[in-house]
């Protein structure tokens, strides 16, 4: 457990109002702390930080966001169903003590004989980064957003449902472990610092980084402008890496598919290495087990 002391209780708040929203404007949220360190697939912390400064807008809600908010009832009712001896309640929107940027808004709070504990409810279309149920093998991304609750209300579990392709449930366990939380909060102060000091992240390699340049600048001034010869040459570098690898991947794609045939998955002992997809009785694609940011 983190604390003694009891974090502040911000509010209640519908998921994705515009009170919600303001909760965390001047802050950090569960679901952004995995951007603030690199690990989120769907924001970078330079998207994130001008999301903050307001220079980019608030994230739409997409399908799979919208789903899993629907869904949401049902896989709590199924956790509360499996678990008669434990009381699922809804959970308010928290501050840290002492460090109001720090947010918490967990999707239940469990009670038992024992501390209270959390409960956070996802939707998946596959069991890709999702382990044997009942381990903490989870990804990476919930594991911080996890862990960062658990560091704000002084918790010491979180449990996780998630309901797999709209048909399969599982349950997962995060503990509390304080060194990776001292991590999380140590990276999320330094994001606040240089959000104060108007310290602008570095530019890398995540997509929400490139499309975040890509719509900043609003206008087309039709003029030339002289650029530093060694971004050129990295530029140029850069074209000619992506394009051999290119060529690489799709040859490695051709020969697994080429391998597995009409099966449906190329695995290594055991540990799956790709995915064929079929459409039409038709191989559609070849999905990699592997992601860009795999879990610990």
């Amino acid at each position: 457990m983190t604390t003694t002391v009891e974090p502040t209780i911000v509010g209640f708040f519908e998921p994705g109002s515009p009170e919600w929203h303001a909760a965390r404007a001047q802050g950090i949220g569960g679901s952004e702390i995995a951007a603030v360190v690199g690990l989120s697939p769907y924001e970078s912390r330079f998207s994130l930080w001008h999301r903050k400064k307001a220079l980019l807008g608030l994230v739409e809600e997409s399908e799979p966001m919208y789903w899993g908010k629907v869904h949401e009832p049902g896989i709590a009712a199924r956790f509360s169903e499996l678990h008669p001896e434990l009381l699922v309640a809804p959970s308010p929107t928290y501050a840290a003590a002492g460090r109001s940027w720090q947010i918490a808004n967990p999707d239940r709070k469990v009670y038992g004989e024992g501390p209270v504990e959390l409960l956070e409810i996802k939707t998946a279309r596959d069991d890709e980064g999702w382990g044997k149920q009942g381990t903490d093998q989870i990804p990476v991304w919930y594991r911080c957003q996890c862990l960062w609750y658990l560091d704000v209300l002084g918790a010491s579990r979180c449990h996780v449902a998630v309901l797999i392709a709209g048909s399969e449930y599982r349950e997962y366990v995060i503990d509390y472990n304080a060194d990776e939380a001292t991590l999380l909060r140590e990276a999320g102060a330094r994001f606040m610092h240089d959000l104060e000091h108007d310290v602008r992240p570095d530019i890398d390699g995540h997509s929400a980084t490139y499309q975040t340049v890509r719509v900043l600048p609003e206008g087309l001034d039709d003029v030339d402008v002289e650029v530093d010869p060694l971004l050129v040459r990295r530029f140029h570098d850069a074209q000619d890496a992506y394009w051999e690898a290119e060529d690489e991947l799709t040859a490695c794609k051709a020969s697994l598919l080429d391998v597995i045939g009409t099966g449906r998955r190329a695995v290594l002992a055991g540990d799956r290495v790709a995915t064929r997809t079929v459409r039409d009785g038709k191989t559609h694609s070849l999905m990699p087990a592997r992601t860009r940011r795999n879990c610990r």
